[in-house]
């Protein structure tokens, strides 16, 4: 694997030794001293990996790590910086970065970190082409995200997709139980069969029992030619059954029989027709609970809940954020025809300290909607909802380097506010409890303006 790497720093002292360094390894390297140059060859040269100073005119590194996962997401970034901090590097990360590296360091300290962050590279590229040689690339679900959780959950769906197993997959609405149940048929020998996906809460029992068996002619009234069933077009491949927990005990029994005895009968029909299909169900209840209580057959929940992949929410994944957040600005902006170039580093920042209650499909929700009315080619903290933006002006923390007079305290919580506040000075004087002159005096009194 022949790597292209790239190094921005504007120290042309530096620069020249860190590529040295790097070199030593046989890697081709560029260097760049403007980060706004290095952003422009990106279009030009495919990179694997960039290694970038924090501190910079023009743009600084961390600007520089959500426009490279904006648009190169399989690069992976390195952060080098004299002004480390614990919050710095925990916000780093979250927005992707392999490693947040403190100067001063050893050249065997940087060529550590460097091969660690080629092995990574090389880790990824075998893996994906073991899971991508049956199918194109594009063809497949992408999960993502680098979490534990998710992590654990994707080697699960490998060690899996291969078994004909049935699979109940939990978790709240909008943490992507789809997804997984499309991922887990696509990495199968069934991947070249159907996936039928159904949501049981859609239909009434007469209306589901006709959708999945479909009906002779003549079957009821209206009934002027016979139907196939979904069952029977998922027939070689894989039915995805959406909350499953919705479907009745009547229905549930004779789609047990099917599961069973591997065939069924069409509504008004007199003669049996063999399926083979995969079951892959998802609910948001506790189904397990819903067998204490009575509300869900015992012999059915064991029945698909052969395998069973929890989902987590996505406060849970909080460092997973910055990559779905630009994962799904890139995906809007292509569907879209926007040229939206970046996230600004407070809008991200309020976006991975937002609990997200609707999960996944709520951080859908509210980037379509800051990808709609953003006037420019990069989405502001003003493009996200205002409950977003309230939440962090009441979301406030003291820094932690040293004890804090009164008047010290006062002027960050203000000069907080007024960051906040775009510098609205109406909206700093009602949160803070105070009149605009009050106001207007602490700003000269601790040259705020």
């Amino acid at each position: 694997m022949t790597l292209r790497i790239m190094i921005i720093d504007d120290d042309p002292v530096t620069l020249k030794r860190l590529r040295r360094i790097v070199e030593k390894l046989g890697y081709k390297v560029s260097s760049y001293t403007n980060p706004l140059g290095a952003l422009k060859q990106m279009k030009v040269f495919h990179y694997h990996l960039v290694i970038t100073d924090v501190k910079m005119p023009g743009m600084d590194g961390m600007d520089l790590l959500v426009n490279v996962k904006i648009h190169h997401p399989t690069i992976e970034v390195i952060l080098m910086t004299g002004y480390a901090n614990i919050d710095k590097a925990i916000e780093a990360t979250r927005e992707g970065a392999f490693y947040y590296l403190e100067k001063p360091f050893t050249p065997d300290q940087f060529l550590e970190i460097v091969e660690k962050a080629v092995n990574r590279l090389q880790v990824r590229r075998e893996f994906d082409k073991k899971n991508t040689a049956k199918k194109k690339k594009s063809d497949l679900p992408v999960i993502i995200g680098k979490s534990p959780k998710i992590c654990e959950i994707e080697t699960l769906i490998h060690q899996i997709a291969p078994t004909d197993c049935n699979v109940l997959i939990t978790g709240d609405s909008g943490s992507g139980k789809e997804l997984v149940a499309r991922s887990i048929h696509a990495l199968s020998p069934r991947a070249k069969g159907p996936f039928v996906s159904v949501n049981c809460g859609a239909f009434n029992e007469t209306l589901l029992d006709n959708e999945l068996f479909g009906h002779e002619k003549g079957a009821f009234t209206g009934a002027v030619d016979s139907q196939i069933g979904l069952l029977e077009v998922a027939d070689k491949g894989t039915i995805f059954f959406d909350e499953i927990g919705e479907m009745s005990h009547s229905m549930q029994v004779k789609l047990l029989r099917v599961l069973q005895e591997k065939e069924l009968m069409r509504v008004g029909g007199n003669r049996t027709i063999p399926v083979d299909l995969r079951v892959v169900s998802a609910t948001a209840k506790d189904l397990k609970a819903e067998v204490v209580a009575g509300m869900f057959r015992k012999d059915m929940y064991y029945r698909i809940n052969v395998v069973n992949i929890k989902l987590p929410c996505l406060k849970e994944r909080p460092e997973d954020i910055s990559l779905l957040a630009c994962h799904i600005i890139k995906r809007l902006d292509r569907n879209k025809g926007r040229k939206i170039n970046s996230i600004s580093s407070r809008a991200m920042s309020l976006l991975t300290s937002y609990a997200f209650p609707g999960n996944i499909r709520e951080l859908e929700n509210i980037l379509e909607r800051a990808v709609a009315i953003c006037r420019g080619h990069e989405i502001c903290a003003c493009d996200l909802p205002s409950d977003l933006v309230e939440f962090e002006l009441h979301t406030y923390h003291r820094p932690k380097e040293h004890m804090m007079t009164l008047a010290e305290l006062e002027k960050d919580y203000i000069g907080h506010l007024l960051e906040n506040t775009n510098y609205t000075k109406v909206k700093t004087a009602q949160i803070l409890g105070i009149d605009r002159a009050s106001l207007w005096r602490k700003i000269k009194k601790f040259g705020l303006d």
